[in-house]
């Protein structure tokens, strides 16, 4: 059977657990399995970009509320800078001063991006950040990962659900057959980023959540 759509993921992990009773908790299982691709994967999907205006005065600015995670964070002048991030306690050392000035680095404080030196003007942020699935739902019935991973939806949910009918031999097997799973995806994201040109290091601010 395809797995195509929300209802088809449903009826699948109904069928290979051969249970008819488990109708009120399969949408759980598949949250929770939603939850740790979340935290896990890293696909192209899940990029994202957001725009915060910069106030004279104002250090901080809203995060957005799907953000997982951080790639970076840009003023849109003229070149364009990359910001350099710093943890909270760095920034303070750093810019100890009260100075106004164009931004020149960023921490996160709570929901919250703090640049400094604080801004002496307007300016226009840009943050590459990557979100966390969309969550899968009879009014939302499908997503990229759904259609390009649908064996990590499956194994993920069934291994949830192993957990919940204290099935230890099957818990073991599906979060292996989840792990592997997972792990191709990353492989083949990397795949898709090196393709076409040489091997670069990078260095990603870390999960928020």
């Amino acid at each position: 059977m395809a797995i195509t759509n929300y209802s088809e993921l449903k009826t699948s992990i109904a069928n290979f657990l051969a249970r008819d009773d488990l109708t009120t908790q399969i949408p759980d299982f598949i949250s929770l399995a939603e939850s740790r691709m979340s935290r896990e994967m890293n696909a192209r999907s899940q990029e994202k970009r957001a725009t915060a205006t910069l106030t004279s005065g104002d250090a901080y600015v809203s995060l957005p509320t799907d953000l997982r995670s951080i790639r970076l964070v840009k003023l849109n002048t003229s070149p364009k800078e990359v910001l350099e991030y710093y943890t909270p306690t760095k920034l303070d050392e750093l810019y100890a001063t009260n100075a106004q000035g164009k931004p020149r680095a960023y921490t996160i404080i709570g929901g919250e991006v703090k640049f400094a030196p604080e801004p002496d003007s307007a300016y226009t942020a840009e943050i590459v950040y990557m979100e966390g699935i969309p969550d899968l739902s009879d009014s939302n019935t499908t997503n990229e990962i759904l259609t390009r991973h649908p064996d990590a939806y499956l194994y993920g949910a069934l291994a949830s659900a192993s957990v919940y009918l204290m099935d230890d031999q099957k818990t073991t097997v599906y979060e292996q057959l989840f792990t592997r799973a997972i792990d191709e995806v990353k492989r083949e994201e990397e795949r898709s980023k090196q393709a076409g040109s040489a091997l670069q290091m990078k260095s990603d601010y870390g999960e928020l959540t």
